[in-house]
């Protein structure tokens, strides 16, 4: 009896045993695609690298890497994951300029790139023919911004036209200078309004780098500098939207009727809230989740030797790139946004 349950014992000690070597060994055996993000802390991109990440569950094993914002440490990154054995790259570049630099290692390597986020010139893209990119087209965000300004003066012109001269006096925060997205986003917001027939008045523009803190602190020197003036802060994402706010309620604005309008972009989880609460009053959802997902599947498709296409919902344009649409959010469709990020 004894003799049995020995052998029973060894038996079952075996079987989970080849288990765990089985699991080990197809891990082992999954395709290595190597990823950095310009930056973990940047709100947007965090929800992306998460998309990333669940994309590839138990298909491919990821080489991630924060590159903090820091264009050298990025290159050292590039070459160490092609020295690891990686089979593809998807790269969210510090500084698009640099995208040549990043083709030449990937050429000598023979290996594809997906760049995501930051769109290098349509010239580096195409000098290379494993080379593809997934992101948005910048103008439709700031069309679809100056569409919210537009409309919520239209709807609030009584209350938020101070000096009521019917123009909007604005203050404007940007993102990082030469950024396809920041350039857009700053022209195509303003079109669209002065297109609807109102007149603006700029009271002062500048970076904040995409940063809450950094934007913050712009505000608290505009708030100090033009007071009351302020009718709207236009601000190229939500990050920086946040910190405008931050800023705006240490002043004593949200509280006894004292309000200025804030719009976004990105639509991320912390901006939904403040929509909800009436403290900021529309965003453009910038889809986080078919981002991280396109990324994934041209990547894992060109890893494999495949199309780069095959088998996925994306659509290339005459670029090269995988353009993942924007939707423009209000109090209205919160939901839209919301399940987005289910």
């Amino acid at each position: 009896m004894r003799k049995s349950l020995l052998i029973v014992s060894i038996l079952i000690s075996l079987l989970f045993t080849g288990c765990r070597e089985t699991s080990s060994n197809n891990k082992e055996d999954l395709t290595k695609i190597g990823v950095t993000i310009y930056k973990y802390d940047d709100n947007f991109m965090s929800y992306v690298r998460r998309y990333i990440e669940s994309s590839a569950n138990a298909k491919a094993t990821l080489f991630m890497n924060d590159s903090q914002n820091n264009q050298a440490k990025q290159l050292e990154q590039v070459d160490t994951m092609i020295a690891k054995g990686v089979k593809a790259l998807a790269i969210n570049l510090v500084d698009p300029k640099s995208a040549t630099t990043v083709i030449a290692k990937a050429r000598k390597a023979n290996l594809p790139v997906i760049f995501f986020n930051k769109e290098p010139e349509s010239e580096v893209l195409n000098s290379y023919e494993k080379s593809w990119y997934v992101g948005t087209d910048s103008k439709e965000s700031g069309i679809m911004q100056g569409k919210i300004v537009t409309d919520s003066w239209n709807k609030n012109k009584e209350q938020w036209d101070r000096n009521k001269d019917g123009k909007i006096q604005y203050v404007l925060l940007k993102g990082e200078p030469g950024h396809p997205d920041a350039e857009a986003r700053t022209k195509y917001v303003i079109d669209e309004v002065k297109n609807a027939g109102i007149g603006v008045e700029e009271l002062a523009i500048d970076t904040a780098m995409w940063d809450a803190t950094k934007a913050a602190d712009k505000m608290d020197v505009w708030i100090s500098k033009y007071g009351n003036k302020i009718e709207f802060v236009i601000a190229n994402n939500d990050a920086m939207a946040l910190g405008a706010l931050s800023s705006l309620e240490k002043a004593g604005y949200f509280k006894d009727n004292k309000v200025v309008p804030i719009v976004g972009v990105d639509a991320i989880p912390e901006v939904l809230i403040k929509i909800r609460e009436g403290k900021i009053i529309g965003t453009v959802l910038n889809d986080a989740k078919n981002h991280g997902k396109a990324t994934f599947d041209l990547a894992f498709n060109t890893a494999l030797g495949k199309d780069v296409l095959e088998g996925t919902k994306w659509k290339l344009d005459a670029n090269k790139a995988v353009r993942v649409p924007y939707i423009l959010i209000t109090k209205d469709n919160l939901n839209v946004a919301e399940e987005a990020y289910n």
